[in-house]
């Protein structure tokens, strides 16, 4: 080794000439990968240090559709320096004939115990809550005002309530600590609501209490005195060592997925990476036939390169740190401006070293083959000209040593990940992209030979020299398609499955879902609503049924928190109960009661969520409703279609378990689109505290969050072209030279400048059609295995987003070989022939 480091360094003082590629191409990987979990670690620091102001306290108690008792609130006041208690619901706000959904959030004289809220124009809260004229205050969210076209002052009711609007809610210090809306907020104080008769019992709402912790008290202390004294409450506990949860997870797996789409740049360079080194490599035959000539043993030779490449790797990774971590930084302005949650950037080592990590594995498994195959070529081969390319097999310990290196880098990822599935399926997912990459550039090569020869390219010069030189392998097809291919491959899949959920949400939704939700019906209302809407010829369907808002605490007796983590057994859910099995409901198992059953407690449990939950039939479930804990035995199984739109419950309870529960109802509504505004006019005026949810609004809100979330991937994807494009310049930059002398040679020949350039074009764009067609067709399968295995949705091909892919990989590959094909159109034949003696 001492001996093969001293000819490493000594050939290293040449420079790096040949290897900008190779340093480009790692440093854009490894590069993507550091400020992507740069900024993860960013937010998840400022989610971390600003829990407490995240959710409102140092703890929360949240109780569903219930406010604490006198003894519960006794209790809480008792064991904290300060309380404050919130209540969340969902309401209509109407003014005139304008009306509009909005999250209500009542608030006590206390709120916010941490941070600041801040109006427009300024003013305290206690300014914002008094109100004027007799009539109490509220904010609103800026969105909501300029949707219902109020100014402040205005008035607008809440239920049959009526508000001054007081000032804009610019910002709100614990909105990220809430429950999810489907509307702007509105902040009124909790008795102002008094009157409005929107939180009668039954009705939708949850309440939270939110604490200051005494001096030396601990929030360990309190959260098991508090579980202790809820048992069976139905009390959630949270507190500001994870502040907004939902965020939390949201951030990181979406970090998890772009670092995936990352390493999947790192392999789209890790191609460029291989040809850099085989580049190398040829041009150092000589010395390689040299040192074997003078007695140098395969291994010295293979220690000699892999030291060179080491340390070029090195630099790389290095390049792309500082790349990866000092963006971000440079951004922060910007990013803290335009993010609604608490960033702290600064140099966190944590993310470099998994981007270094990937990196170095990364130009291991690229460039190891490369360099095993210098060991076994024998010096004659190489003096004779044959060069590195000739077909030496690699040793197995440098197979065993490339399987490793792969299993290493897949590993990682999976460890690092917060979803080691998805680490998984991304890196099979890459694995069989460029295997289906390179069989198509193989298979293009085989085609294009044989074309170059059939009898109907004759007369086109141009056409038939593209089709020959990319039959030929030196011309570097493989590498254009791999690299180029990979980019576009996650391009297309993106565009895919955001058409096809755009569909889904904004054309396939609408059709079979309901036109409207009303919940909050209180069992009074329920006769004269369905005389309404059934009397209403533009109503065609109308479903209702009782509802109830519970949380599974134990299964089987064993606590529900210790069973799992499924998102059923997260918060609350919706419960009903029921004689006769709803309309269309198909049994998997077990069997109903009968209309009269009046024994113990029976359920009907969803059947896919059972199986996922492990659940028989026999089992008990114990559900917190409104305080009390109801243990019930599942009965049967059912189908329940959450994608229609409709009434579905993973839960329902025969018919006399519940009855007496205090409970609303909710119904859903299939009308014409012409009648919608006046139905939820009418409705909205007859029942104030209805509240009505059209399905179409919601659908919008989806689509924008998807079409956000498709954007942020999109423009992943776009580094990994962008790795991808580089990768194409070395291709081409790597061919001038052959360039130059094919092109004397054609002149000399009689080709005229136009023949030559239509033939360097036609080549780079038949190359690009052809990684553009294998990515469209790979991205295809990969989205409909996401859609229909994964989002249980329906996958059509959208040949618009296809197009556009192929189009791309066209005008990337042309662009790439036309900005190469300027030197070898200038050259004079005669001085290049010469050149060859």
């Amino acid at each position: 080794m001492t001996a093969a480091w001293r000819i490493a360094r000594r050939e290293l003082r040449g420079g790096l000439a040949g290897f900008w590629i190779f340093l480009s191409c790692l440093m854009l990987g490894v590069g993507a990968i550091a400020a992507v979990g740069t900024v993860r670690a960013a937010i998840e620091t400022g989610l971390s240090r600003q829990g407490a102001v995240l959710l409102g306290g140092d703890a929360a108690l949240r109780l569903t559709y219930r406010f604490a008792t006198d003894p519960e609130r006794a209790w809480i006041e008792d064991r904290a320096a300060r309380v404050s208690e919130i209540v969340d619901f969902r309401s209509m706000a109407v003014a005139g004939d304008d009306r509009a959904l909005t999250q209500v959030k009542g608030v006590d004289a206390d709120w916010p115990l941490t941070g600041e809220a801040q109006f427009d124009p300024p003013m305290p809260v206690a300014q914002v809550l008094a109100g004027r004229d007799g009539l109490p205050g509220a904010a609103m969210d800026p969105l909501l005002i300029q949707r219902m076209g109020l100014s402040v002052g205005d008035r607008f009711r809440l239920g049959v309530q009526d508000f001054v609007l007081m000032a804009a809610l610019t910002r709100e210090p614990d909105a990220l600590g809430g429950s999810f809306g489907l509307g702007p907020r509105t902040l009124v104080a909790t008795a102002g609501l008094a009157n409005a008769g929107l939180l009668s019992p039954g009705t939708l709402y949850e309440t939270s209490y939110r604490v200051l912790l005494r001096p030396g008290d601990s929030l360990d202390r309190l959260r098991a005195d508090a579980l202790a004294r809820f048992e069976g409450a139905g009390m959630r506990w949270r507190d500001s060592r994870r502040g907004a949860p939902g965020v939390e997870v949201f951030v990181d797996r979406l970090g998890s997925f772009l670092v995936l789409v990352g390493l999947a740049g790192l392999a789209t360079g890790g191609v460029g990476v291989s040809s850099a080194v085989r580049s190398y490599l040829d041009t150092k035959t000589p010395v390689i036939a040299t040192l074997k000539t003078l007695g140098a043993e395969g291994r010295t030779i293979f220690a000699v390169y892999f030291a060179q490449i080491g340390a070029l790797t090195l630099l790389g990774v290095a390049l792309g740190l500082a790349l990866g971590a000092l963006l971000p930084l440079a951004a922060a302005p910007l990013l803290q401006a335009r993010l609604p949650i608490p960033v702290e950037f600064t140099l966190y080592p944590a993310p470099l070293v998994e981007a270094a990590t990937y990196g170095i594995l990364t130009a291991l498994i690229f460039t190891l083959l490369p360099l095993a195959r210098v060991e076994g070529v024998r010096a004659a081969a190489l003096f004779r000209g044959i060069g590195t390319d000739a077909h030496a097999r690699p040793r197995r310990r440098y197979m065993a040593a490339l399987l490793l290196a792969v299993m290493a880098l897949i590993g990682t990822a999976a460890v690092m990940a917060s979803v080691p599935r998805l680490a998984l399926s991304v890196a099979a997912g890459v694995v069989l992209a460029l295997g289906a990459l390179w069989l198509a550039a193989r298979g293009l090569r085989a085609l294009a030979r044989r074309l170059s020869r059939h009898p109907a390219l004759r007369g086109r010069s141009a056409l038939r020299l593209a089709v020959g030189a990319v039959g030929n392998p030196q011309e570097g097809a493989v590498a254009v398609v791999l690299s180029l291919g990979l980019g576009l491959t996650v391009l297309a899949t993106v565009g895919q499955i955001d058409v096809n959920l755009r569909r889904a949400i904004a054309a396939e939704l609408p059709q079979q879902a309901p036109s409207f939700f009303f919940i909050d019906i209180q069992p009074d209302q329920l006769p004269g609503l369905l005389d309404r809407l059934n009397g209403d010829p533009g109503v065609s369907q109308v479903d209702t049924a009782p509802s109830l808002r519970g949380i599974i605490t134990a299964i089987n007796d064993i606590p529900a928190r210790d069973w799992g983590d499924h998102w059923v057994l997260r918060g609350d859910r919706g419960v009903s109960h029921a004689a006769a099995p709803p309309e269309g409901a198909a049994l998997t198992a077990g069997e109903w009661w009968p209309a009269d059953y009046a024994g113990p407690p029976l359920i009907s449990f969803g059947a896919e969520e059972a199986a996922e939950l492990g659940l028989s039939l026999g089992d008990r479930i114990t559900v917190n409703i409104l305080g009390r804990d109801i243990t019930g035995t599942v009965a049967n199984f059912r189908q329940v279609d959450f994608r229609s739109g409709g009434i579905g419950f993973v839960m329902i309870f025969d018919g006399a378990t519940l009855q007496s529960a205090p409970q609303t109802h909710i119904a859903t509504v299939h009308s014409d689109p012409a009648v919608e505004a006046q139905l939820l006019r009418d409705i909205s005026d007859s029942y104030p505290n209805i509240t009505p949810i059209r399905v179409r609004d919601v659908a919008e809100r989806v689509a924008e969050a998807m079409g956000a979330l498709a954007s942020g991937t999109s423009l992943a994807a776009l580094a990994v072209l962008a790795t991808g494009f580089v990768v194409l310049i070395g291709a081409a930059a790597a061919g001038e030279r052959a360039r130059v002398f094919e092109a004397a040679v054609l002149k000399t020949l009689g080709a005229a400048r136009g023949t030559v350039l239509a033939s360097f074009a036609l080549r780079s764009a038949l190359m690009g059609a052809a990684a553009g067609l294998v990515a469209v067709v790979v991205a295809a399968l990969a989205a409909w295995a996401i859609l229909t295995q994964v989002m249980e949705l329906d996958y059509r091909f959208a040949p618009g987003s296809a197009l556009a892919v192929i189009t791309g990989g066209i005008i990337a590959t042309m662009a790439a070989g036309l900005a190469f094909a300027l030197r070898p159109l200038s050259a004079r034949p005669a001085r290049v022939l010469r050149a060859q003696e």
